[in-house]
């Protein structure tokens, strides 16, 4: 392996572990799911049993409106982790993605840990990945052939962490000519492209810029959850052993930076009413996850599904992976009993308001 590579497979392996053992939450900020609230329906008129939870993503049945985020991937253990994770959305039927596939254009070692994903899920959509920073200094229609490739991959989701990389000891900050180089290859590619924010939200205005290069899936990652930019504080910390390069006064905000999920999947919802051009984009809501209410009032306020990453690499770390996720779908059949809802396409046009006692921010 060459000194790149090494470099990318060290901070593959140096993420999933500060992400197990860390403490990398946002403290000064959460989700804003916690903001809204459902009106109880005391006559659903539905039977529980009868509830059903499927949805539809390019043009396949999902068993729920949920997916695996992505996580990682190009390192010796990440070939186990990402088996779990195939086997357990093949068992489910959702969708899930794999970490960054950089390390995967740099060498060909440890491709395995990427490609196990669809050996492990040969009938649910999987998702490539790669990062802004490496589609603004252009790729290759080899390079992008690979990366579709290897996980015959039904989509290519370009991850936007203008953040994290600012943090990230060797992060590549280079985002110039991002959108053109976006715009050539939503053209190119004959998969759809999900752009993904990886924990600092998306905003209305970004969406639109997105929207304007083709994308029509809009991953919104907003704040709530892992914070990357502590993680990577984290390493540089570790790598340098000495304090932050930013101020103490500005490091706690930077630490905290970015915008809560539930706002994003509201203001792109509203966006979606301005003009046609906007109608067709579609929203999958994460960052922060962590139950099926959250997956419910993402889906109210304009999501088409949820998924959720840091919450699930936990729970697998505690062999409870299937556990977890059913137990999150028990919750979202829960509120949709409670509301009336008998299938995701009602539940989308349930009403979801602000809570009396609390002020919009």
């Amino acid at each position: 392996m060459n000194d790149t590579n090494n470099v990318t497979v060290d901070r593959k392996q140096s993420h999933v572990a500060i992400c197990l053992h860390g403490e990398v939450g946002f403290d000064a900020k959460t989700t804003g799911f916690e903001r809204y609230a459902f009106t109880h329906n005391a006559v659903p008129e539905l039977d529980f049993d009868g509830i059903d939870l499927s949805t539809e993503l390019f043009g396949r049945r999902l068993s729920f409106p949920f997916m695996i985020s992505s996580m990682t991937g190009g390192y010796g253990d990440a070939e186990r982790v990402n088996r779990v994770l195939a086997e357990t959305a093949e068992k489910l039927g959702i969708p899930l993605g794999v970490g960054s596939m950089r390390q995967a254009l740099e060498s060909s070692s440890h491709r395995k840990s990427f490609s196990v994903v669809r050996e492990a899920a040969p009938s649910v959509p999987v998702f490539a990945n790669i990062g802004a920073p490496e589609v603004a200094g252009g790729l290759t229609d080899s390079e992008l052939r690979t990366l579709v490739d290897i996980v015959k991959a039904d989509a290519l989701v370009v991850h936007f962490n203008p953040a994290q990389e600012l943090f990230q000891p060797e992060g590549n900050t280079g985002f110039s000519n991002v959108l053109a180089e976006l715009r050539k290859l939503v053209k190119k590619l004959d998969v759809p492209v999900i752009a993904k924010e990886v924990g600092c939200g998306i905003s209305s205005s970004a969406a639109r810029a997105l929207a304007e290069t083709g994308i029509r899936i809009i991953d919104v990652a907003g704040a709530g959850g892992t914070s990357w930019q502590k993680v990577e504080e984290e390493r540089y910390i570790q790598r340098f052993r000495g304090d932050s390069r930013f101020s103490p006064a500005a490091l706690h905000e930077l630490l905290n930076w970015g915008i809560p999920t539930a706002e994003c999947v509201a203001d792109i919802a509203t966006l979606k009413k301005e003009a046609p051009q906007y109608r067709q984009l579609r929203i999958i809501a994460s960052g922060g996850i962590s139950n099926g209410v959250d997956i419910a009032k993402a889906i109210a306020l304009g999501a088409e599904m949820a998924a959720s990453a840091g919450v699930l690499l936990k729970a697998l770390d505690k062999g409870v992976l299937e556990e977890t996720i059913l137990s999150w779908m028990n919750d979202l059949k829960a509120v949709m009993f409670l509301t009336g809802a008998k299938n995701i396409a009602e539940l989308k046009q349930i009403p979801i308001s602000l809570k009396k006692d609390i002020a919009p921010q």
